[in-house]
């Protein structure tokens, strides 16, 4: 009888444990600084807006695909038509946790074209380049701050 009741004790502990764990994130909570929202755009909308240049800081929302690594926040967010954004946050010390998979956030950053030189130098001399921009490589944001939004 002692052994039955120790046991279901032991249960409960156990499922409220595990319920702590996947609590859901609450809208409105901030990693690293509070984004700015001035000039907010979808992420599948990002790429156009950079047109030609390959850096520029911006406010975007998307989902989250999968959290990477948490320490240091690296993620990948849709972009839509099949591509995503590689995005980690500047400041290393930043721990995302894993439960905000799937969750659409705002955030705020330094966005980052990757390319390769036309022949494999990335360093050009005197000689002009061209750049190739391969469509199915990710863009890349370097990411200030991050903020739950649904």
């Amino acid at each position: 009888m002692k052994y039955i009741i120790l046991s279901i004790v032991a249960l409960f502990f156990m499922t409220g444990a595990s319920a702590q764990k996947s609590t859901p994130l609450p809208h409105g909570m901030v990693f690293g600084s509070k984004p700015s929202t001035i000039g907010l755009m979808p992420a599948s909308k990002l790429e156009d807006f950079m047109g030609k240049r390959t850096r520029t800081s911006a406010a975007i929302s998307g989902v989250i695909l999968d959290v990477t690594k948490t320490k240091g926040g690296w993620f990948t967010l849709d972009a839509g038509r099949g591509r995503t954004i590689a995005a980690h946050f500047k400041n290393y010390s930043v721990v995302l946790p894993k439960a905000i998979k799937g969750r659409e956030v705002i955030i705020s950053g330094v966005a980052t074209k990757q390319f390769t030189a036309d022949d494999q130098q990335q360093l050009a001399g005197s000689k002009e380049h061209a750049v190739k921009i391969n469509p199915k490589q990710r863009l890349a944001f370097e990411v200030v701050g991050l903020m739950v939004n649904k």
